[in-house]
């Protein structure tokens, strides 16, 4: 016969074991007090069962335990010269009033855990809804993403990515990181996301679709009353790629954000940007459109995007995240494969306490070849390969 609470639903195997433990106390507090007589008195103890059940179990088996708490404290009154007695009286008082307190407590946690799984799920469906998860393959390209939130009750912040296709044909691909947190991060990363999908396939060139996209976040902050002070603090920094179906080299921008990784025959390296552009929303300080970086990505290669909760993630210790050389000790053999690797060291890294949003995307053109064991490759002048 299993355990169940009042409402009828199954308990865990470790929390039967908890309530057995409180009935348990229930039975050797009233023994014990019965059998020692009225020199001295266990009754107050029996709190204990409904206190220990509230740990666990919900506000109806909490009541239900303390009523049966109360009931053995009657027995006891019974043995021990009647109900009548001031004593006894003053006990059954104080323990209804401390177990009626225990299943306050218990209904309010419960309350409160309700509109937190509600708060989530509102959550998950906004994640859904703006970043709009990239399918597992595009074109040519596999996909794998990642988004971890800092925020213990939401799933997306101010980290954005997105990818989408072009006519020429190509795709093109968006990671970035809103300045700041909270509400306003999350309106302004929707707002360069829009405009990124929007804009994706109507510009032939990759400076003119970064453009397009500076355009709409500048004109979005304009619309914000809370910029209007402090306009140069809210800025995006960004990196967007342009991969063709056909041929190995691909374009890059990248606005003010963390060089992404390439990963090639065994070798990892950091594509930093000879060109870097102003991140976007800080309009007054772009000069010129011309500013990509080309860089071969050929079929078995893998892009690893990111954003800097990633390595500005500490440790315990206080030591940043090592994301090149991390890479480079993993066994690269697919996106997914990669993804599970990087999210469970840094979990581990930071003792699963992040204190910045996290994003991950990683993009590999297919057909892929054997898996290799990388290994970090450091250039001179910290240039892509091409």
């Amino acid at each position: 016969m299993h355990l169940r609470d009042i409402r009828g639903e199954r308990l865990p195997e470790h929390r039967r074991g908890l309530l057995a433990i409180a009935l348990a106390l229930i039975v050797a507090i009233a023994v014990v007090d019965i059998g020692i007589g009225t020199s001295v008195h266990l009754g107050p103890l029996l709190v204990i069962a409904p206190t220990l059940t509230a740990s666990f179990a919900g506000p109806r088996l909490t009541a239900l335990v303390g009523a049966l708490a109360e009931a053995a404290l009657l027995i006891i009154a019974f043995f021990h010269g009647g109900l009548t007695t001031t004593n006894h009286v003053a006990q059954l008082i104080a323990l209804a009033v401390l177990s009626a307190l225990v299943v306050f407590v218990c209904y309010v946690r419960e309350r409160h855990a309700r509109e937190l799984s509600r708060l989530r799920s509102v959550a998950e469906m906004a994640q859904r809804a703006l970043l709009r998860p990239p399918p597992r393959r595009i074109g040519p390209l596999r996909v794998a993403w990642l988004y971890l939130a800092a925020e213990d009750e939401a799933q997306i912040g101010g980290d954005l990515l997105a990818v989408a296709r072009a006519d020429h044909p190509c795709t093109r691909v968006l990671i970035g990181d809103v300045r700041g947190h909270g509400l306003a991060s999350v309106d302004e990363a929707s707002a360069a996301m829009g405009a990124f999908r929007e804009c994706a396939h109507r510009y032939g060139s990759l400076p003119e679709l970064v453009a397009a996209v500076e355009e709409s976040v500048c004109r979005h902050q304009e619309e914000v009353v809370t910029t209007a002070h402090d306009a140069d603090e809210h800025f995006i920094t960004a990196v967007m790629i342009d991969i063709p179906d056909q041929g190995p080299q691909a374009e890059m921008l990248n606005c003010g954000h963390p060089p992404p990784l390439l990963i090639r025959d065994g070798r990892v390296t950091v594509l930093h940007s000879l060109r870097p552009a102003p991140p976007l929303g800080l309009r007054a300080l772009s000069v010129g459109s011309d500013r990509t970086d080309r860089f071969t990505f050929e079929p078995g290669d893998m892009l690893l995007l990111y954003t800097d909760g990633v390595i500005e993630a500490r440790s315990p210790t206080g030591s940043f995240y090592p994301l090149a050389d991390r890479v480079a000790s993993f066994q690269a053999s697919s996106p997914d494969a990669l993804l599970h690797e990087i999210h469970r060291d840094l979990l581990v890294h930071t003792g699963e306490q992040l204190t910045d949003d996290a994003a991950f995307l990683i993009i590999e053109r297919t057909p892929s070849r054997h898996p290799h064991r990388p290994h970090l490759v450091s250039q001179a002048d910290g240039s892509p390969s091409l």
